[in-house]
C-alpha cells in the first residue's frame, strides 16, 4: 500500500491563507448573500453599522480641500477618474490663477489644460470647468446655487457633485453622494441590492434619516479606502464584519 508523504506545515500555512485570500476574493465579486431581513432589523443594523463606523473614522469630512463654494465645485468636476490627493495637488495652482468663477470663464483652453493636465481627461474637464464658470456668471451673478435643479443644469455637473457641494459647501442634505466607494460597500453592506448610482441612492436615503445623508458617504468612503477595498476587502480586520451578509471572516 502507497502511503501519502505529509505536507510541510509551511506549505499547509500558505495554502490556507490563500484560501482565505480567495474567499475575501470570492465574496467581494459574489455581493451580499441573500438574507431575509425585515425592514426594521435591516435599518437597525445599517445604524449600528454607521455607529461603529464613525467611532473607527471620527475624522472623516470631505477629502477634496477648499475654501468656498466654488473651489470644491472645481474640484469636484476635476475629481472624475481621479484620486482626491492628485486633486488636491492641482488646484493649489488653478485656483491661484484663476481665483474667481469670472477669472475662470475667461480662461483660454490650452492654459487650463496645461494646469489640470495630470487628473486625466484634461481636455473634457478644461471645456466643463470654462462651462460651469461662465454659466455661473452668465446665470447666477458670480455665485455658485445652492440648488440641486440649479447645480445639475451647469455644463460638467451631475447629481453626484451636485450632492457633494451641497453638502460640503452649504450644510444642506438633498442626497447622498455615490462614488465607487459608496456603492461598493452599499452593496456589500447589504444596503442594497442595486448597482445604478441613482437608485442606490434612492435606496440609502430610504434607509437612513436625512441627518445621516452627509456623514454616511464620508464614512463609506474613508472604509473603502481603509479596509473595504477593491477587489479584496480586509475582513479579518473590519470593525462592522459581524453586521455584514458579504464578510468572508
Amino acid at each position: 500500500m502507497t502511503t501519502m508523504a505529509k505536507e510541510p506545515k509551511s506549505a499547509r500555512g500558505k495554502a490556507a491563507k490563500s484560501a482565505k485570500a480567495g474567499a475575501a476574493g470570492a465574496a467581494a465579486k459574489r455581493g451580499p448573500a441573500r438574507v431575509r431581513e425585515s425592514r426594521e432589523a435591516k435599518r437597525a443594523r445599517a445604524l449600528e453599522v454607521i455607529g461603529r463606523l464613525r467611532e473607527a473614522y471620527p475624522d472623516a469630512k470631505c477629502a477634496l480641500d477648499h475654501e468656498n463654494a466654488y473651489q470644491l465645485l472645481a474640484a469636484t468636476i476635476l475629481s472624475a477618474q481621479c484620486t482626491d490627493e492628485r486633486v488636491n495637488q492641482v488646484t493649489p495652482s488653478l485656483f491661484a490663477r484663476y481665483p474667481t468663477p469670472e477669472d475662470l470663464a475667461g480662461a483660454k483652453q490650452e492654459e487650463l489644460e496645461s494646469i489640470i493636465r495630470s487628473t486625466g481627461f484634461y481636455r473634457n474637464k478644461a471645456k466643463s470647468l470654462i462651462g460651469m464658470a461662465t454659466a455661473v456668471v452668465e446665470r447666477h451673478g458670480g455665485e455658485v446655487p445652492a440648488e440641486m435643479e440649479a447645480l445639475t443644469r451647469l455644463p460638467g455637473v451631475g447629481r453626484k457633485t451636485a450632492n457633494v457641494v451641497l453638502s460640503n459647501a452649504f450644510g444642506k442634505a438633498e442626497g447622498v453622494v455615490v462614488d465607487t466607494h459608496v456603492k461598493r460597500l452599499s452593496g456589500r453592506l447589504g444596503f442594497t441590492r442595486e448597482t445604478d448610482p441613482e437608485k442606490v441612492e434612492r435606496d440609502l436615503m430610504a434607509l437612513f434619516p436625512r441627518e445621516l445623508w452627509g456623514d454616511l458617504e464620508h464614512l463609506l468612503i474613508f472604509h473603502g479606502r481603509a479596509v473595504c477595498k477593491a477587489p479584496r476587502p480586509r475582513c479579518g480586520g473590519c470593525t462592522v464584519a459581524d453586521l455584514c451578509p458579504s464578510a468572508a471572516v
